[in-house]
Parts: structure tokens; C-alpha cells; sequence
């Protein structure tokens, strides 16, 4: 990811990748003050990247023996916001190509948000995003992985303490 993510006024893509993953004992440190669950460690995220407000976007490890980038990509907002934004990282490039980070995919702050296409990210996700199909919107992106994963939320409020 390269490619420098412009936020532009708010009109942009509100994410900030990571060069590495968060390391298990900060993304554990994190999630156990996020939640007030001391008894949680950090193994089912894999913690890659941020938006502005310091919301976190993961692989959420659901899919036992499969590599993070066969996940689903969750948001972590930092004000409690949750939500699988894309079933896998194919999905999730497809979602930054048209214009979305993971805060707007994840919540309806902004439920008529038009889709802004930006060309690179669109390069980026018809190079490395596997699939028959050439092109996915982020309205289909964010649908796709809400009918995979309809109880993420209650999941992570049974977390919490």
C-alpha cells in the first residue's frame, strides 16, 4: 500500500495502513483496555492499519487454517464502532477503490456516501484481488460481508466486560 490515502476534507479515504501488523502483546494490551476484559489476548486479530480517530482495521481470524488475508476485515472504532467492512482482502482493496476506509463502511454516519473512485487503488485491487469478478462496489463489498457475518457486533459486545 504504497499509495498515499488522502483524506481530502473528509471527502476521502480515511485509513492509514501499517507496514507491519500490530504485534500480538500490543494488539492483546489494546484489546483488553478496548473491551475491560483483562482475560482476552489478542490471537483472533491481526491488527494492520488506523483511521484518523485511532479506530483500528484487523483481520478478524474466524477462518481456522486459513492465511489473514483469507479473513474477514473488521473496524474497531476507537468510540466502540464495530463491523465487518469486507469478507477478505480482496473485498477490502475493492472497498478502498471506491473511496471508502473502514470507519464509513462500518458505520452509517454517512449513509448516502457517494462512492469516489480513486484510480490507483482501483490498479491495486485489479492486480491483487483475486476473483472472477472484475470489479466490486463498496455498497456490495460491505453487503457481501454482512450477510457472511451478521453477529459480529453481539460477538464483540460479548466480549466486552
Amino acid at each position: 500500500m504504497a499509495v498515499p490515502f488522502d483524506y481530502a476534507g473528509g471527502d476521502g479515504v480515511d485509513f492509514e495502513p501499517f507496514q507491519a501488523f500490530m504485534s500480538a502483546a500490543e494488539t492483546t494490551d489494546w484489546l483488553q483496555a478496548w473491551t475491560g476484559n483483562s482475560e482476552l489476548d489478542g490471537t483472533d486479530f491481526r491488527v494492520f492499519g488506523q483511521d484518523r480517530s485511532g479506530g483500528y482495521a484487523a483481520f478478524w481470524m474466524v477462518r481456522p487454517g486459513r492465511p489473514p488475508a483469507e479473513q474477514p476485515v473488521v473496524f474497531l472504532g476507537s468510540e466502540g464502532e464495530t463491523g465487518v467492512v469486507a469478507r477478505d482482502l480482496g473485498d477490502f482493496l475493492w472497498l478502498l477503490a471506491d473511496g471508502f476506509g473502514p470507519c464509513e463502511a462500518a458505520t452509517s454516519y454517512e449513509p448516502d456516501r457517494v462512492p469516489r473512485p480513486h484510480r490507483e487503488l482501483t490498479a491495486i485491487a485489479e492486480r491483487y484481488a483475486p476473483g472472477p469478478e472484475p470489479r466490486r462496489t463498496a455498497a456490495v463489498v460491505i453487503e457481501l460481508a454482512a450477510e457472511e457475518f451478521p453477529h459480529f457486533d453481539d460477538t464483540v459486545m460479548g466480549l466486552c466486560r
